[in-house]
């Protein structure tokens, strides 16, 4: 398969990086079953990243100011993941790299955060944000 750059693995073997965090180097020996998982972990984790969305209900500051905030979400959203979640799990911990890093960072504030805000700020303009 063709590598993609996330640490020179495909997308089969990324998804099994992910399940590796609850099965250890297990994972990049169980092929589908385990890419699958992976896929359901990476599921499970990005909808809690969307819990953005019902605090907005509360905390209208996060609709009202999408972009700044949505950005700062999603950087918020990798340090939480690779600085507290992956260090509990069973993930190999790797070397780090500057360039990893700020794809890391720049990659969950404009392709998890900013979405995230953008649609908590149009379902609010849309009336879906009245709790």
């Amino acid at each position: 398969m063709i590598a993609f750059g996330f640490k020179g693995l495909n997308p089969i073997q990324v998804l099994q990086y992910i399940a590796s965090g609850a099965l250890g180097a297990a994972a990049f020996q169980g092929g589908m079953a385990t890419a699958a998982l992976g896929g359901a972990f990476h599921f499970v984790i990005a909808l809690v990243a969307a819990a953005y969305v019902l605090v907005s209900f509360k905390v209208k500051a996060l609709a009202e100011k999408a972009v700044p905030l949505g950005l700062l979400y999603g950087v918020a959203v990798y340090f939480f993941m690779n600085y507290l979640v992956l260090p509990l799990s069973k993930v190999a911990p790797s070397k780090f790299s500057v360039r990893l890093f700020l794809n890391g960072v720049i990659g969950h504030a404009l392709f998890v955060g900013l979405p995230i805000a953008l649609y908590t700020r149009r379902s609010a303009e849309a009336g879906g944000g009245s709790a």
